[in-house]
């Protein structure tokens, strides 16, 4: 079992940037940033494996939010930057043990362990 625990969400205004951490309580293959907003289904933000930083990205925070980690911290960044008022969700932080998983790599049914998220609001 592998805990995790996200933070650094908040209020921001348009244009505005942020960096949400994801700290895990064991060594996990691969860490993903999934996003939900009021009504909407759960959207997956962008994903890193472990082993050597892959990094895969949704269409809409492609070019303003950068995903990394530090492998000896168990910890996931991500910083977004230009944030826009449609970016304002509940970020979840997800992981998964395996290396392999026959599932996309941004849905939500790829990873195991979820944290409990943290909100980002950007205003107008």
């Amino acid at each position: 079992q592998v805990q995790l625990v996200e933070s650094g969400g908040g209020s921001v205004q348009d244009g505005g940037a942020l960096r949400l951490s994801c700290v895990a309580s064991g060594s996990v293959a691969r860490t993903a940033w999934f996003r939900q907003a009021p009504g909407k289904g759960r959207e997956g933000v962008a994903t890193i494996r472990t082993g050597d930083g892959d990094t895969v990205y949704a269409a809409s925070v492609k070019g303003r939010f950068i995903l990394s980690r530090d492998s000896a911290k168990k910890t996931v960044y991500l910083q977004m930057d230009s944030l826009k008022p449609e970016d304002s969700a509940m970020y979840y932080c997800a992981a998964d043990l395996r290396p392999v998983v026959f599932k996309p790599l941004l849905h939500v049914d790829r990873y195991t362990f979820w944290g409990q998220g943290t909100q980002v609001t950007v205003s107008s």
